[in-house]
């Protein structure tokens, strides 16, 4: 019999990662229900209802869901079980300030959205929109479990916890299956085993989300950390792509793979395993040992992401919106490999589930401040969500993730008393910025806070700011 849920969608005109959800929603046979979806670009909404109705008339559907449009998310909310939150604070134009500015000071950003100064901005922009979203959810659904999206992950965390602490919220990432599947090409080329998927490894990754690291990784009884040394001999200097079903040399010409060199170097470093993708872990380091210049970054076989190819990219799926709605192209129903809807199925009781989530630290990471949101595995089953401690880190890796920590903190702090000193000091606090000279970093800081002033107004007191600064 299936549980029949409703799924309240904070930012339900998403361009890509909706489609993938709503794919999978309709692949799982135990549930049906309401998806609730409200954006306040109200048309792009619009499309992924119809889009959604679709997909309900789609041979591979096994279950069809009621999608409705929402004008505000005190409506949405109401009755939610779920409530999915994937929003894009601000535009494309903003973000392109966030990311393109900082190169004027010789600040290279591969993503841009989590830390260094662009993470810092986009913070800054996020932060505010969320706290008012918190009350919303703790006035319309508090009983509601809140799954999260939206970069920079861990301050959005923070922000929801903060705002309203009974708040049950945790958010999501695939960062870490990339690494798993990294490992299943390692114990493929070195051992000569295929595995059916990432599952059957077991991992224990603990950090800060997009600089999580893999300490421990195993199947069945071996040591698949052991056999990197070797793998790297054969594999670290021509690069290795690991995504499913590409090529390895993939990363030569498509702008989110990489050769997993800058992974290799680290682990030869550090002792453990980064588990995210080169170009997330090199943002939160010093910006000479991998992102110095353009030149630096194609010889440690990334990419920078530019918000031009965003841009495209979005325009390319708004088309592709448009011309799935009026039947150019077929709607194809295809399970992913994302685990959102497995996770929600666990909180319903219909299994026991162990994966990576954001969650703030209660002891699951004590070598890392109390109330830090750190990303370690969790065990999801009934109505419950319960981390599991980890691994320590080596004490590398651990100094460099307590900084993390420490500058997410700080910036959100400064952020809630909308004191621009204090996020300040946690923008040249970021590895990216410390090539900075203090007059530099003002003047980047200040341009950057021009830039996207419009997002910023409401909340702060930008002309005090600047005249005082």
């Amino acid at each position: 019999m299936k549980k029949r849920i409703k799924i309240a969608y904070i930012g339900g005109g998403s361009k890509l990662w909706a489609r993938v959800f709503m794919n999978d929603l309709a692949l799982t046979k135990e549930l049906e229900g309401e998806i609730a979806l409200y954006d306040i670009d109200k048309e792009a909404a619009v499309r992924n209802m119809k889009i959604g109705e679709i997909i309900n008339n789609h041979p591979n559907t096994v279950s069809k869901w009621d999608y409705k449009v929402y004008d505000d998310v005190e409506t949405a909310l109401p009755g939610a079980t779920f409530v999915v939150m994937s929003i894009l604070p601000g535009t494309f134009e903003e973000m392109r300030s966030d990311v393109h500015l900082p190169e004027e000071y010789g600040i290279y950003q591969s993503v841009g959205d989590t830390c260094g100064p662009g993470g810092i901005l986009r913070a800054m922009r996020t932060v505010p929109i969320y706290q008012e979203y918190a009350k919303k959810i703790e006035e319309c659904s508090p009983n509601a479990w809140v799954m999260n999206f939206t970069n920079p992950m861990s301050i959005c965390v923070k922000t929801l916890y903060d705002t309203f602490p009974k708040i049950k919220a945790f958010g999501c990432c695939h960062e870490v299956f990339h690494a798993q599947d990294f490992l299943c090409v390692v114990a493929k080329e070195e051992l000569g085993i295929e595995l059916p998927d990432r599952h059957e490894i077991y991992t224990d990754a603990s950090g800060v989300n997009h600089f999580t690291w893999i300490t421990e990784a195993k199947y069945k009884d071996i040591d698949l950390l052991k056999l990197l040394p070797s793998f790297e001999k054969k594999f670290y200097e021509r690069g290795y792509c690991t995504e499913i079903g590409l090529n390895w040399d993939a990363f030569k010409s498509d702008v989110f793979q990489c050769g997993n060199k800058v992974k290799c170097d680290l682990f030869n470093r550090y002792g453990a395993l980064g588990a995210a993708g080169d170009r997330h872990l090199v943002e939160f380091l010093n910006g000479d040992w991998y992102l110095k210049d353009p030149e630096t970054v194609k010889d440690w076989q990334f990419h920078l992401t530019t918000v031009d190819y965003r841009i495209n990219n979005m325009n390319q799926e708004i088309e592709k919106s448009y011309k799935m709605i009026s039947k150019e192209i077929p709607v194809e129903v295809i399970k992913s490999q994302e685990e959102a809807i497995d996770l929600m199925k666990a909180i319903l009781g219909f299994e026991v589930k162990v994966s990576n989530v954001n969650m703030p630290n209660m002891g699951q990471m004590p070598q890392m401040p109390l109330g830090s949101i750190v990303e370690t595995n969790c065990v999801f089953t009934n109505d419950c969500v319960k981390p599991v401690v980890a691994n320590l880190l080596p004490q590398g890796v651990k100094n460099l993730v307590y900084r993390c920590l420490v500058n997410i903190d700080d910036c959100y702090e400064g952020i809630k008393e909308r004191n621009l000193n204090k996020v300040f000091n946690s923008f040249m606090n970021q590895a990216l910025c410390s090539k900075l000279s203090l007059e530099d970093g003002k003047n980047l800081f200040k341009k950057m806070i021009i830039n996207t002033r419009k997002y910023l107004d409401k909340y702060y007191d930008i002309d005090e700011f600047l005249t005082n600064f």
